[in-house]
């Protein structure tokens, strides 16, 4: 038995979960009598939407399998060996279930070398490998294609790419050694580092193919068939693959030093990952790959064992398992159909809001103000959104035209609201004007129809409490940009029903929204969350430490963009309003800056100008600021920041204000742009000893974002 047998028959064990994935082998005759060919196809026997992995057992299926092709291969009863995957998929990497399972570095290194010593005897068999790419391959699958000899891609593939950096690993199979040495230094950074800190961007067929990953590019109807043509031509010397001489001089070195300040300015080294490719990527530059696998292997080995890939998991388990199954929603049975959708007011949030009902739910929607022109305005914003998918084509024509006849406006609530099912208000944010809005629309709605609103800090309750059927009230609070940020808030007042709340699941759903349940406490989870953080920045800023000082404290958490500059892209009115709502619900924690006030009566829009290109404090703001002399360090206004937003979320929980931690995590991956690499906050605080400085204890039991015990 050899050594990687055992090795994965131990690493089996580790994972008694695991999907496993078959490696079948079968012969053919290639065309042109090019010869006998084999072909190993990888399938795990589910359809593609259960895509195929790679964990101990499937890494040993396909190793009996090379045993095979590689015998065949040295007796002279084939000319080539090819890999491809089952409809739709070739493969999507490791299994990272078992991932989470593993509690020694010595059980990760296995995994590391497993895959390294599978995958690497494709490319030292006596014939020519083939990968051919036919669906999604993402981590492993990209590289086991890398240890073939040449790989051809289907035009039809949706999704290519190498995440781990993104999850807090290396492409540990020998992708950060390859990758390099196959289309140089600088392209290999795109996907490694930057593609994946740009929130996972997938490549498609056509760019693998030009960025020289694959040899050939066909279309995905006849795509196995035209890439054994292809095959048989190179076999037979008719088709010759060139590939370009790699920069192994200073364009090497450039392309390290641009990752690393992509790898800054996305994680100001808060998270190790992408350091470690980089490193493992400088050192390939001499086309060693021995050396460059070991070092894949102890990065991998180090990583899996390390806080961040263990929070990375945990997000993209929140993200891609616990969003799909909200924590205390009633069940689906109860929600009502929703054939018409009504939005009150017409302003740029309420158009945002009409274009997404109409694209999602592809019914009527009907705005309404408090004058014609606005409604015009706004009917005319969601048309004009329309025509720029169409031009970017996302919609054909037609579906352009039946959509924009979805959407339309009227003056009278009555004529736009009497069939409606589900009405939205995106007014003022102002309690009476809001309670006002709703017993409109509660006197011309039918009796079944849901009354949503967007509040961001209101009670929803107070909202109800003047109306007929309360019950039917709930909170349904989206995030700017409405398009991009996947988070919906759905808020339970004290009387709404379980039908109401199952209706508004089963919108958000149709919406495609991440939708969280949460109770009817001031800000709900996002914005008390983040108007604590920011409450606390600006605190120390009055108090006397440096504007600069007090924005650079919190880099190491990675998060997006900086408190100030998040500030202005919300607005520092609205921060002030949220400020003074749960200043006034909680006094003793959150307070109201006097020097944002002065900031907002001055009319500016934030605290920085960029006239440089780079934000700079603006002159009139610094004037403006009036401060204390206590100033602290970066170091005193981080611990400062972190133990307010841990005492606020120990006290949310405590207030059953969600479920559990995960939805806070959830909340802020989703609604605020929160890094994945943190995994949310909790984790991170958890590691950081926050969590038991301020609370005595951690927010999330061993093993659940972190290595088990």
């Amino acid at each position: 038995m050899s050594t990687t047998a055992e090795l994965l028959k131990g690493a089996a064990e580790l994972f008694p979960d695991e999907v496993v994935t078959q490696a079948h082998v079968r012969h053919l005759d290639l065309p042109k009598g090019a010869g006998r060919f084999a072909l190993i196809t990888l399938d795990n026997g589910l359809d593609h939407t259960k895509p195929t992995t790679f964990g101990p057992q499937s890494l040993a299926n396909l190793n009996v399998a090379i045993d095979q092709v590689e015998k065949e291969a040295a007796d002279g009863e084939i000319v080539g060996a090819g890999i491809t995957g089952k409809p739709f998929i070739f493969a999507v990497g490791a299994d990272l279930k078992g991932v989470e399972l593993l509690a020694r570095h010595e059980d990760a290194l296995a995994i590391g070398k497993g895959g390294h010593d599978v995958f690497k005897r494709l490319s030292a068999l006596a014939v020519p490998t083939f990968a051919y790419y036919n669906g999604a391959a993402m981590g492993g699958g990209v590289e086991v294609g890398l240890h073939c000899t040449y790989r051809t891609v289907s035009k039809a593939l949706p999704a290519f790419s190498l995440p781990e950096v993104f999850l807090g690993l290396v492409p540990g199979w020998g992708g950060c050694a390859l990758l390099p040495n196959l289309i140089g230094a600088d392209r290999a950074v795109s996907v490694i580092i930057e593609n994946s800190l740009n929130q996972n961007k997938q490549l498609k067929g056509e760019q693998v193919f030009d960025l020289g990953i694959a040899d050939a590019l066909f279309e995905g109807a006849d795509f196995l068939e035209r890439s054994l043509d292809w095959t048989a031509s190179v076999l037979k010397g008719e088709t010759e693959v060139a590939r370009p001489e790699i920069d192994r001089g200073e364009a090497w070195d450039a392309a390290v030093q641009r990752g690393k300040a992509i790898a800054d300015s996305k994680v100001h080294g808060a998270a190790p990952a992408a350091y470690r490719a980089l490193d493992i990527i400088a050192a390939a530059k001499n086309g060693d790959l021995r050396q460059g696998f070991d070092a894949e292997d102890q990065a991998l080995a180090d990583l899996i064992m390390g806080g961040e890939l263990r929070s990375g998991i945990y997000a993209f388990n929140l993200v891609q398992k616990r969003a799909k199954r909200p924590a205390g929603a009633p069940d689906k049975s109860l929600a009502r159909p929703v054939t018409k959708v009504g939005v009150v007011g017409a302003g740029l949030m309420a158009s945002q809001l009409a274009l997404l009902f109409a694209r999602r739910l592809e019914v009527p929607v009907v705005l309404t103000d408090i004058d014609q022109a606005r409604i015009d305005k706004g009917v005319e914003y969601v048309h004009g959104e329309i025509d720029k998918l169409l031009l970017k084509g996302r919609v054909n024509q037609d579906k352009a035209n039946r959509l924009k006849g979805l959407v339309s406006g009227h003056l009278d609530k009555a004529a736009a609201f009497g069939d409606a099912d589900f009405v939205i208000e995106a007014v003022f944010e102002e309690m009476g004007v809001k309670q006002q809005v709703f017993a409109e629309v509660e006197a011309v709605v039918p009796e079944h129809a849901i009354l949503a609103t967007n509040t961001s800090s209101l009670s929803v309750t107070e909202m109800a409490s003047k109306l007929k059927h309360p019950e039917r009230v709930v909170g349904f609070h989206f995030f700017n940009p409405v398009a991009i940020l996947p988070l919906l808030e759905i808020v339970r007042a004290e009387k709404t029903d379980d039908a109401s709340l199952a209706t508004a699941f089963a919108v958000a759903k149709s919406l495609k929204k991440t939708a969280v349940l949460v109770k009817d406490a001031p800000a709900f989870v996002v914005n008390r969350i983040l108007t604590r953080f920011m409450g606390e920045i600006q605190n120390v800023i009055d108090e006397g430490t440096p504007v600069e000082v007090a924005e650079k404290a919190v880099e190491p958490l990675g998060l997006p963009m900086s408190p100030l500059v998040l500030l202005e892209l919300v607005g520092p009115a609205i921060g002030l309003h949220v400020s003074e709502t749960l200043h006034g619900a909680f006094p003793e924690r959150f307070t109201v800056s006097p020097n944002l006030k002065a900031v907002v009566e001055a009319g500016k829009r934030g605290f920085y100008v960029y006239d440089s290109g780079k934000p700079e404090l603006d002159p009139e703001v610094a004037a403006l600021l009036k401060q204390g002399d206590a100033v602290l360090t970066e170091e005193q206004v981080r611990d400062r920041v972190l133990d307010a937003v841990a005492q606020e979320i120990r006290l949310m929980l405590d207030e059953g204000v969600v479920a559990e931690a995960q939805d806070i995590d959830l909340c802020l991956i989703t609604g605020a742009g929160w890094p994945f690499h943190l995994g949310g906050i909790t984790p991170y605080l958890d590691r950081e000893g926050v969590s038991e400085r301020v609370t005595g204890r951690k927010f999330l039991a061993p093993g659940v974002a972190s290595v088990p015990a």
